[in-house]
């Protein structure tokens, strides 16, 4: 009975011994990070991408929250159009520098109007009015000027006024710029959207 006892404790201490020698390090079993030498001691640091801390809204009432689901929703129905456009007018703007001839930038700017009204035309016709107004403060918001301006750069003076006179019986004004510190709300959705960036 002894001997059975030893025979199985050498056992157990042949196989523990042999399972620490597994615990060898080798190359493939090295993590390679960046280091910084601070006071003579070696210190390993690893880049994290960004976090956001981001408090939970509260709301004094069932209608400022109904309003702001409302806000939400329309946000996030035009910001891809808005994108688009401002993704567009930044092509169009390298397009144009690239050339002098001015039939060619007549071109260049005829082909990315019938683009975006292929795209949109009938999406951007059935927008509600507060619709439309979010998406003119987002267009000016990803390209860094108003419609009104756009449009009077890419189409002439007589066509600005045409749209804005149009604009402004439905309420709106192609000429207001986007204010971060006005539209905090709109702000705040797009980031919690994941949109960080714009122009």
């Amino acid at each position: 009975m002894k001997s059975k006892a030893l025979f199985f404790s050498c056992v157990f201490l042949f196989l523990a011994g042999y399972c620490q020698a597994q615990v060898a390090y080798g190359a493939k079993d090295t993590i390679k990070v960046a280091t910084t030498n601070y006071n003579g001691e070696i210190i390993p640091w690893v880049v994290i991408g960004e976090v956001t801390v981001v408090d939970r809204r509260t709301f004094k009432s069932q209608e400022d929250y109904d309003k702001y689901r409302r806000l939400r929703y329309n946000v996030l129905k035009v910001l891809p159009y808005a994108r688009f456009a401002g993704q567009r007018y930044r092509q169009l703007e390298r397009d144009l520098a690239l050339t002098n001839d001015k039939r060619k930038q007549k071109q260049l700017i005829k082909s990315c109007d019938k683009e975006i009204k292929d795209l949109f035309n009938d999406k951007i016709k059935n927008l509600t009015i507060s619709q439309g107004e979010i998406l003119i403060k987002l267009v000016d918001r990803e390209t860094g000027n108003s419609s009104y301006q756009l449009v009077k750069d890419l189409k002439g003076n007589v066509s600005a006024f045409v749209v804005q006179s149009v604009a402004k019986i439905f309420g709106h004004d192609l000429r207001n710029k986007y204010d971060v510190d006005q539209e905090m709300d709109i702000e705040g959705i797009i980031h919690s959207a994941g949109y960080y960036t714009y122009q």
